[in-house]
């Protein structure tokens, strides 16, 4: 059996997370906009307008999938800033 991540001394956590952040993206980008775009739909089908549910759902499914994205850099930036610092100190990434 294969591990994608093994576990050693010189394994950064924080690089591990980071990708772990980059590939829910792959899954959460397009799960929110289809249950935003199927949960407005039926919403909307409750008050008799599911053509126009569907789009509000749409335009909050994308809403929310470009939410997570910006959460995603900023945590990543953060990550940059101080890896940058550590650099600047003459310091190592593990140090």
């Amino acid at each position: 059996m294969h591990v994608i991540f093994k576990k050693t001394e010189a394994a950064d956590p924080g690089e591990r997370a980071l990708w772990g952040d980059l590939m829910s993206l792959g899954f959460s980008f397009p799960l929110c906009i289809a249950l935003g775009f199927f949960l407005g739909r039926w919403i909307g089908g409750w008050f008799g307008h599911p053509a126009l549910g569907q789009w509000i759902g749409l335009v909050w499914g994308i809403s929310a999938a470009f939410w997570e994205l910006y959460k995603v850099n900023r945590r990543m930036a953060r990550r940059d800033e101080a890896e940058l610092k550590r650099i600047e100190k003459g310091k190592g990434p593990r140090e």
